[in-house]
């Protein structure tokens, strides 16, 4: 796949190599992603997405890969990432847009100062109270279905976690069957705000944020505390997401801000 034009997109924390590829050019291959996702030797970033052509009445398709090459369902910072990229290439020329992904068809609205507020799919597949021993010890947690898996275990101590091992050791645990998980820790700082820090499935490390975390975490902590919408989440980059959702948990948003890096030409 040779590539034209490209942006580095960051969404909260999230970094993102995004190109127009509506010419319908061929997929890039797992290695060409690695390659290019790759820190120092490459651009880096933590996925690559495609913007396409769809024929199902929206705006655009999103296709997303995670730096390891695999092609991921939804990425709920890729997916405000993408919106904006597609308003500021005047690919679309309206504040309210509609696109799909693997997923299904997501609606998503741009505010004030680059803010995107995005429509995940409904939750699922919840269960709590679910134990998993790994060599680390045993970890209790939910689990639930925000786009992608997510498991989500509250702590006291966040910054003391060791997020990249015992994430690692969780995110392959057979509880999790063949595809594994991505992995939450969250800490409630007060009614209404938590940190959380993850380990993504895919990029295999922590990130600076990770967008369907964060909602995973907020639907959880919502239920056990029976808090209301909205709830601000706190990524690792420091910045600031708010999770909407009605009563039942079903309609869920996901809202921050995205800012573009830069753009270039001629990636090889």
């Amino acid at each position: 796949m040779k590539v034209d034009f490209f942006m580095k997109v960051s969404g909260s924390g999230n970094d993102f190599i995004i190109v127009d590829n509506r010419d319908g050019l061929k997929r890039p291959s797992p290695s060409y992603i690695k390659k290019i996702c790759k820190e120092k030797t490459g651009i880096g970033a933590d996925g690559l997405i495609l913007l396409e052509k769809c024929e199902k009445g929206c705006d655009f398709r999103m296709v997303y890969f995670n730096n390891d090459g695999k092609e991921a369902q939804m990425c709920g910072n890729g997916g405000r990432s993408i919106v904006l990229f597609a308003y500021l290439m005047k690919i679309v020329n309206k504040k309210h847009v509609i696109f799909c992904s693997k997923k299904g068809k997501h609606t998503a609205q741009i505010k004030q100062g680059n803010v995107v507020k995005l429509q995940l799919s409904p939750p699922h597949s919840l269960r709590e109270n679910l134990k998993v021993k790994t060599e680390y010890g045993t970890f209790t947690g939910s689990f639930i279905n925000t786009g992608v898996p997510h498991f989500v275990i509250e702590v006291d101590d966040l910054e003391s976690v060791d997020v990249k091992n015992v994430g690692r050791n969780i995110r392959f645990s057979k509880v999790f069957g063949k595809e594994g998980t991505n992995v939450n820790f969250v800490k409630m700082v007060k009614k209404g705000i938590i940190k959380i820090r993850t380990y993504e499935r895919g990029v295999e490390d922590e990130t600076l944020s990770c967008g369907t975390g964060s909602v995973a975490s907020a639907v959880i902590i919502s239920k056990k505390y029976c808090i209301p919408s909205p709830l601000k989440v706190i990524a690792r980059s420091g910045e600031i997401l708010k999770v909407y959702f009605d009563e039942n948990h079903s309609e869920v948003f996901l809202e921050g801000k995205v800012t573009p890096v830069y753009f270039g030409y001629n990636l090889l």
